[in-house]
């Protein structure tokens, strides 16, 4: 079942999909997508004002938007660790079910 696991490195629940773990996989699946989208809404939110005044000034310092951004949005950091710690989830949980399965 080295599918399962090559699997989970790519998308987070689809190794547990492919190993027949349906539910699981789709839960994880969801989150995935869930972490994600939200992350990057919210850096694009925080990318508005700093594109407007830039649009405004009429040059754009790419410091002082790297700044904005970072100071803007850092519940994006978090949801961006959460998916991390889900991908990390995913792929051991792949790993130990192949283990089990073989």
């Amino acid at each position: 079942m080295k599918a399962a696991l090559l699997s989970a490195f790519v998308l987070p629940g689809l190794g547990q999909v492919v190993r027949g773990e349906r539910i699981k996989g789709g839960i994880l699946i969801a989150l995935a997508n869930i972490f994600l989208l939200g992350a990057f809404f919210l850096v694009l939110k925080g990318m508005g004002p700093v594109l407007l005044e830039a649009q405004l000034a009429g040059s754009v310092d790419p410091n002082a938007v790297t700044r904005k951004l970072a100071a803007g949005a850092p519940a994006a950091r978090i949801l961006l660790a959460c998916f991390a710690a889900l991908w990390c989830f995913a792929v051991v949980d792949a790993f130990v079910g192949r283990r089990k399965g073989e």
